[in-house]
């Protein structure tokens, strides 16, 4: 399976953004998906995930202002981001996971974010 992330750009600070990951296949063998980020110089850190049942979890950093949803449907999961902040600025990379005796990630390649002040 190939995720395809889209919807980077560059934004002023308090706009809004809408991050796409598509699948190349179904999405409902994940049981997790996700939105990770990561900015120069830092480390890859979890933005939001969402589990096969719908439940969600954020980053402190980002609560209130973004919102991670999926679509088995369509086989896409979206990251809803507004009041974004410069701080907000990083490659986005979306992230799949199936749970197992070995757990296998799947990864998309990045999307920038540009968050000008």
């Amino acid at each position: 399976v190939q995720l395809q992330a889209s919807g980077g750009g560059v934004v002023q600070a308090g706009g809004s953004l809408r991050l796409s990951c598509a699948a190349s296949g179904s999405i409902s063998s994940f049981n997790i998906m996700g939105w990770y980020r990561q900015a120069p110089g830092k480390q890859r850190e979890l933005v939001a995930a969402i589990n096969i049942g719908g439940s969600t979890n954020y980053a402190d950093s980002v609560k209130g202002r973004f919102t991670i949803s999926r679509d088995n449907t369509k086989n896409t999961v979206s990251l809803q981001m507004n009041s974004l902040k410069p701080e907000d600025t990083a490659v986005y990379y979306c992230n799949a996971v199936v749970l197992g005796i070995i757990n296998k990630n799947y990864w998309g390649k990045g999307t920038l974010v540009t968050v000008s002040s």
